[in-house]
């Protein structure tokens, strides 16, 4: 039986208008994704999809529309195990983007420390099943005892039914954690669900930080998003300190025009789901910079 050929997704709407509210000076968008040029940067063979290039170039001038000074570029499973792409972007920014890398079990203490000097501080797992991935815990575990004595965080993107099933192993994590997207958690089933609490017990424990990243992937309604707002406005009201929030541009697994997000409404919703300027300000400002510190 002869392969399905990869589809083709959509690419990212353009930035026609600013937010409604002045984003802080020095904000960071922690979650976007570098594809391409595939001339230069293949994409991985095992790839779901198959997203038009967005490379740095256009990722800078997306920040500079919105207003956003530095960010987190997050690799995407798109490209394999190949970072290249990412650290191309880093060292093209300027000193404003630090990678969040994908590694197997082909990574050692010298190659991530290779990684970090050339701007890496995170590297992440991607196992939700609509994006590919898959979660090998002999990979993890070896990957972690690497990563350690950089103080990097792990990041891990996951389907929100799985947190129950997954709660045992994320307790017992021993560095420094960051949940995509929510936790992907279906705004449908309110605060009160299983795995909402689950996510709020996380975050209390020292060690977890969570997106507020995503919410056009988790929602039922669409823009602006307000089935999601109360999960995310529970969440601030737990660990305001403990939050992050990114684009997820270029919103890659689109297949409908009319579900790609805009980029000015996922920023306006930010002021909803975070209504005190101050909040607003540690999880744009100062929390990326503390949880970059302990891998600085």
């Amino acid at each position: 039986m002869s392969e399905q050929p990869i589809p083709d997704c959509l690419g990212p709407r353009p930035v026609t208008a600013r937010p409604a509210w002045h984003v802080p000076h020095g904000s960071w968008d922690t979650h976007f994704h570098a594809l391409g040029p595939q001339l230069r940067f293949p994409y991985g063979a095992k790839r779901k999809y198959t997203p038009p290039d967005a490379p740095v170039e256009q990722c800078l001038r997306l920040h500079e529309a919105l207003g956003f000074a530095r960010g987190w570029v997050v690799h995407a499973n798109t490209h394999g195990f190949d970072n290249a792409v990412d650290l191309d972007a880093v060292a093209r920014s300027d000193g404003r983007y630090v990678a969040v890398v994908r590694l197997d079990a082909s990574a050692s203490p010298a190659s991530c420390a290779e990684l970090h000097a050339r701007g890496a501080r995170g590297v992440r797992f991607a196992f939700n099943p609509q994006h590919g991935g898959s979660l090998d815990l002999t990979v993890f575990n070896h990957v972690v005892r690497c990563i350690a004595p950089l103080g990097w965080f792990v990041e891990l993107h996951f389907d929100g039914a799985d947190i129950a099933r997954l709660q045992e192993w994320l307790e017992a994590i021993p560095v420094q954690v960051v949940i995509d997207h929510l936790g992907r958690v279906d705004p449908a089933g309110g605060v009160a669900q299983e795995p909402f609490q689950i996510l709020l017990a996380l975050l209390a424990r020292g060690n977890f930080w969570i997106k507020l990243s995503g919410a056009d992937r988790i929602s039922r309604q669409g823009a602006p998003y307000a089935d999601v707002a109360p999960l995310a406005q529970a969440l601030v009201s737990a660990r305001p300190d403990r939050l992050l929030w990114g684009t997820d541009w270029p919103h890659t697994g689109y297949f409908d025009a009319a579900r790609v997000p805009e980029d000015t409404a996922l920023v306006d919703a930010l002021a909803t789901f975070v209504p005190e300027a101050p909040e607003r300000e540690a999880i744009l400002v100062h929390n990326p910079l503390r949880l970059l510190a302990l891998a600085a």
